[in-house]
């Protein structure tokens, strides 16, 4: 397993970012769009990440994907309630093409992830437009939980010459590379 760690991730999105830096990259605007992309993910993940969600923001926007964050959503209401609950299981459901987890500890530990994740199920995993993005602490450790074992997960692709590749791998033990994914 491949599993990418949080320096890493952090890196490979610095160098994407450039002078405009990470820092601020999801709120720079709240309209949310995926009329020029390729495809659109919901990313589901704890607010606890807010720095690597942004690091998420430019790694998938670099692959010519939008990204929807629900905090950055001007039409989510101010404070969580039914109708936030509402809102992002729409999107979920049908407001993105694909669900990508953001498998931090801090995400796998969260009850909304979780909640969040069983909403995509029924609706993302059989038409292959689930995934885990798994991230583990710079130790190398990930705090799994064991029935995220059924769902794919993105990781480093380790026969890559560049080091800059990422697959998509399936508990079936197949796999694809994360751009035919994304564009599937």
């Amino acid at each position: 397993m491949a599993i990418i760690t949080r320096s890493q991730f952090t890196s490979f999105a610095q160098s994407k970012a450039g002078a405009r830096g990470l820092r601020g990259v999801v709120n720079e605007s709240r309209m949310y769009s995926k009329t020029t992309a390729i495809t659109s993910i919901f990313l589901s993940h704890s607010h606890h990440d807010k720095s690597v969600v942004e690091e998420a923001k430019i790694f998938f926007e670099n692959l010519g994907i939008s990204i929807y964050v629900d905090w950055a959503d001007q039409t989510m209401p101010e404070s969580t309630n039914g109708a936030t609950a509402n809102r992002i299981k729409n999107q979920i459901i049908s407001g993105n093409d694909k669900f990508i987890l953001l498998a931090t500890n801090n995400g796998v530990s969260s009850k909304w992830c979780n909640w969040e994740v069983g909403i995509a199920d029924p609706h993302k995993l059989n038409p292959k437009k689930m995934a885990l993005l798994p991230l583990a602490e710079n130790s190398g450790s990930w705090n799994g939980i064991e029935y995220f074992q059924i769902y794919p997960r993105i990781e480093k692709n380790p026969y890559s010459i560049s080091g800059s590749g990422y697959l998509v791998y399936y508990p079936d033990r197949t796999f694809e590379t994360l751009e035919v994914w994304l564009r599937r």
